[in-house]
């Protein structure tokens, strides 16, 4: 839990006066854009970094008193995967089990659910760099249960990732959450925070501009319609949209126009040529463009 949490370096605050609460089982989703202040904001969760103003518990500890105590019943896959490439999948296991305190019988005994849970049955004595991306991730994943943690804490869990290791992720993620871990996830693909997350946080700039579950965002924050122009005809059609639409926007080639109406909008765009038309439901990533803008960060 997060209250009234800031963090300065220097003149330059990172995050500003900051409230949160994970409820326990539930799957938290941290958004926001590039520089947001998301990784700083998982550092001071972590205790890795002391806030300025404001209190931090996890799980119950108090932060940064008592980190060492909290992060025991914590697991955490980090942005970059950080295996050992010296040592085979089983010794990755083995030798951070003995960073929680367990005997290496113990680790062991755990090591052939965690890999078939990964997805990863039968890679024992796999060395990391025979891996692929996927399964390297997959195998971070195990290496962060091997605690029975509490709290998992994702930092951007399957970027890089091909469609098939993403979905496979994402089915161990919900399993994990119907057993009672509480996960915290950092992303920015909003249909994984969509899929996976109870609740939501979007920040911007260190502040909170938005919190609720996904469905509830999406129905207060954007037009529940939304069509999609593309091709060459986007200046007549814009035209035509406009008395349809709340809101029109262009993004490079394509125009996107929110509305509560979309069948008089259609109608509207039907017979104009050398355009292309996509009719979809609003999702989270129209409502997070909406909040924190198009514009690239870097």
């Amino acid at each position: 839990m997060l209250s009234h949490v800031s963090k300065r370096f220097g003149q330059r605050e990172v995050v500003r006066d900051l409230s949160l609460t994970i409820r326990p089982g539930a799957c938290f989703g941290l958004l926001g854009p590039n520089g947001a202040g998301k990784t700083t904001t998982l550092k001071m969760c972590l205790g890795l970094t002391t806030p300025s103003a404001g209190k931090i518990t996890l799980l119950g500890e108090p932060l940064p008193e008592r980190a060492v105590q909290a992060r025991e019943r914590v697991g955490v896959v980090p942005q970059f995967d950080n295996l050992d490439p010296d040592f085979t999948c089983a010794e990755n296991l083995l030798v951070w089990g003995r960073y929680f305190g367990l005997t290496d019988a113990q680790s062991r005994a755990k090591t052939p659910a965690l890999l078939d849970f990964a997805g990863l049955a039968g890679r024992d004595d796999t060395f990391i760099k025979d891996l692929s991306g996927g399964m390297k991730r997959r195998l971070t994943l195990a290496r962060a249960l091997i605690n029975d943690p509490a709290l998992l804490v994702l930092d951007e869990p399957t970027t890089g990732l091909d469609p098939q290791a993403r979905h496979l992720i994402w089915d161990r993620l919900k399993e994990l959450t119907k057993r009672g871990v509480t996960i915290l996830i950092t992303t920015h693909f909003m249909d994984e925070a969509e899929r996976l997350c109870d609740e939501i946080a979007v920040i911007d700039k260190g502040i909170l501009i938005a919190q609720g579950s996904p469905r509830a965002l999406i129905a207060e924050k954007i037009e529940p319609d939304v069509v999609e122009i593309f091709g060459d005809g986007i200046p007549a059609a814009q035209i035509a949209a406009q008395p349809h639409t709340a809101r029109i926007e262009q993004s490079g080639e394509t125009l996107f126009c929110y509305t509560r109406t979309p069948r008089p909008l259609l109608a509207a765009l039907a017979d104009l040529s050398d355009i292309r038309t996509l009719h979809r439901p609003a999702n989270l990533e129209d409502v997070f463009i909406k909040l924190t803008g198009r514009e690239l960060r870097d």
